[in-house]
C-alpha cells in the first residue's frame, strides 16, 4: 500500500487528487487561473468541498476562460449566485470577475501569468522537507509577497495563506511528506 500525506485520505476523490495533481509544477496560464478562481472560493471551507465543485465551476466559469469571466457582467454573476454547484458567496463570485481581468492585465504585462508568478520561488519549486503535517505553515514569506503584489494589482481573495495553498496546489512548493509516495515523484 502506497504511503501518502494524511490530509488526503478523506475519500476518493482527494487521494485521486493527491496521487495526480497536488503538487505538480504549473506553467500553463488556464490551469493557473483555474486554480487561482477555486483557492479563493476555498477560503473559510474544505477543500474536499471544492473539489466537489470543481466540474460545475468548470462549466459555471466558462472552463476557467479568463477571457470570457473578465466579461461577466452583473446579469451572469445573479446567474451564477443561483447555481447550486458552486459556493454561492456574492464576493467570492465577484471575485472571479474581478481576478480575471487582473490575471489579463498581468498576461499583458509579463507575456503570461506562469512568467509572473514564478518569480516568487525564483523561479523552480521549493522542495521542502516536512516529516509531519504540523511542520507545514499556513504562510511564507514568499507566500506574504505574492499576496501583497498580487493584492497591489486588483487580485481578491488573495491572502497570504491562500497564496500558499495555491502555492502548494499548483507545484510551486512540494509539501508531501518525505514519507509520501509523491515527494519523490515531483521533481
Amino acid at each position: 500500500m502506497k504511503k501518502r500525506c494524511p490530509w488526503c485520505e478523506i475519500n476518493e476523490l482527494e487521494v485521486a487528487y493527491h496521487d495526480q495533481e497536488w503538487g505538480v509544477p504549473v506553467h500553463d496560464d488556464r490551469r493557473w487561473f483555474e486554480f487561482l478562481i477555486l483557492e479563493g472560493a476555498q477560503a473559510g471551507l474544505s477543500w474536499n468541498t471544492i473539489l466537489k465543485k470543481r466540474d460545475n465551476y468548470r462549466k459555471a466559469f466558462a472552463g476557467f476562460d479568463p477571457r470570457k469571466v473578465a466579461r461577466f457582467d452583473g446579469r451572469m454573476r445573479a446567474v451564477l449566485m443561483r447555481n447550486p454547484g458552486i459556493v454561492r458567496n456574492r464576493l467570492k463570485i465577484a471575485s472571479a470577475v474581478t481576478n480575471a481581468q487582473a490575471f489579463l492585465s498581468v498576461q499583458r504585462e509579463f507575456g503570461s501569468f506562469d512568467r509572473y508568478i514564478w518569480q516568487f520561488t525564483g523561479g523552480n519549486p521549493k522542495r521542502n522537507r516536512w516529516r509531519a503535517m504540523r511542520q507545514v505553515p499556513a504562510a511564507t514569506p514568499e507566500s506574504d509577497a505574492m499576496s501583497k503584489d498580487l493584492k497591489r494589482r486588483g487580485f481578491r481573495f488573495v491572502g497570504s495563506t491562500i497564496c500558499y495553498a495555491f502555492m502548494q496546489a499548483t507545484g510551486m512548493v512540494n509539501d508531501h511528506m518525505v514519507t509520501c509516495f509523491r515527494y519523490r515523484e515531483i521533481k
